[in-house]
């Protein structure tokens, strides 16, 4: 399927591994020309061996608003525009009781997780506007309707960034940019590998078997029994930011295998 895109521009943060790198290949393979961002450039570039088109590799981070306008800037030089933005830069952050949680823990994924998608929508939308098209996609989570106890900063942060996109939808529809949000549940990425290995350790199991455990255990609704793949988001993702969803806005769309065991979003 022709996904209209091609020839596009496509600025994605959290590029260098899992669902930023998945999108990205995705979105090169419609032809879209990439901006790419993460917090280390050695390791953007070394993930990126394999492009061989022109492309732009910024390293930044995206709780600093003067980093995020370097990396629009940059693009810009290169290409001229930005039409669609892929955010998935995050951190899952502290986790324990709610209430023993300092505030210093619910600032950072609020900065990470929430705050930073304001500041890449002010440095991008208004050009977008300027053009009549665009795509805003940010990657929420299962937690952000389906909060688990111990999880708070992130449940937190992840809701308001649900919220956040549906504020813009509102009125950026009328300028031709549409904003959409993916929420992923236990996807195969470094973040999900890491979980999986500290309760290997806590188990005294093999980290397959932590998988297992916590998928019976955790998460009843895959049925599956299975991670998902960065590739199954990525597809999401690519749907969302091109002309074939000229008719999805402020959506949420889940790629969770069936972990939300609710029918609201």
């Amino acid at each position: 399927m022709d996904l209209g895109i091609k020839g596009c521009v496509a600025l994605i943060t959290g590029a260098s591994g899992g669902v930023g790198l998945a999108t990205a290949r995705q979105l090169h393979e419609e032809g879209v020309q990439l901006v790419l961002s993460d917090m280390d450039q050695k390791k953007l570039e070394e993930a990126y061996a394999w492009l061989k088109a022109d492309s732009v590799f910024v390293a930044a981070d995206m709780t600093q608003q003067d980093q995020v306008a370097r990396v629009v800037e940059a693009g810009r030089d290169k290409f001229g525009k930005i039409d669609i933005v892929v955010h998935t830069a995050g951190v899952t952050g502290a986790k324990g009781d709610p209430l023993e949680l300092s505030d210093e823990d619910y600032l950072e994924a609020w900065n990470t997780d929430f705050f930073s998608a304001v500041r890449v929508a002010r440095a991008t939308i208004p050009d977008m506007r300027k053009h009549n098209w665009g795509r805003f996609v940010c990657i929420t989570s299962e937690n952000a309707v389906q909060p688990y106890w111990e999880e708070a900063v992130y449940n937190t942060a992840k809701a308001s960034l649900g919220a956040f996109i549906k504020n813009l939808s509102y009125k950026e529809a009328a300028h031709g940019v549409l904003c959409n949000t993916v929420a992923p549940a236990f996807i195969e990425t470094p973040m999900t590998d890491g979980m999986m290995k500290k309760r290997a350790e806590e188990l005294g199991v093999s980290f397959e078997e932590a998988i297992e455990s916590f998928l019976e255990e955790e998460r009843p609704g895959i049925v599956q029994k299975r991670r998902g793949k960065p590739e199954e988001v990525a597809a999401a993702i690519a749907l969302l930011v091109s002309e074939r969803a000229s008719f999805i806005n402020g959506s949420n769309l889940r790629v969770d295998g069936g972990s939300v065991q609710a029918l609201q979003n």
